[in-house]
């Protein structure tokens, strides 16, 4: 498997937001031990934090899912808006801004009950929400719930 460079250059290991993202789990593992994490305020201030465009995405996304599988309860989960069943996550969404991808990303965990045949989606690429695809979404993450 070949080595990723750092945005340092020269550097070998992982990126800056790679390791931004393991602070950001090592926190939220810590608040989580000391309960004081508060999951709907930690995953409203994350989606606070994000710019415009992922920001009313991920504000749309934590909708559908509270509408589609109230359920779940959100926390999150190396410092992107997150949902868990029993204390797992099953669901997530990365904002583009995150490892400074062209696209957002939605997706489930192994814990989420989307097993189709011999294979199947586990992630969506997002560049915007329309009613089709919150359609979807909201459906998946219903069955992903069960």
């Amino acid at each position: 498997m070949a080595e990723r460079k750092s945005a340092k250059k020269g550097a070998k290991g992982f990126t800056e937001e790679e390791r931004a993202a393991m602070r950001e789990r090592a926190k939220e593992v810590k608040a989580a031990r000391g309960g004081k994490a508060d999951g709907e305020s930690d995953v409203l201030a994350k989606i606070a934090e994000m710019p415009k465009a992922d920001r009313v995405m991920a504000e749309r996304l934590h909708a559908i899912v509270k509408a589609s599988a109230p359920d779940l309860v959100p926390r999150t989960w190396y410092g992107m808006p997150a949902y868990a069943k029993d204390g797992k996550v099953v669901c997530f969404f990365q904002s583009a801004q995150k490892f400074k991808s062209r696209y957002a990303t939605f997706g489930f965990s192994d814990k989420a009950n989307l097993d189709k045949g011999a294979m199947w989606p586990t992630s969506f690429a997002l560049k915007e929400l329309t009613a089709a695809e919150e359609k979807e979404l909201g459906a998946l993450v219903k069955k992903a719930a069960r």
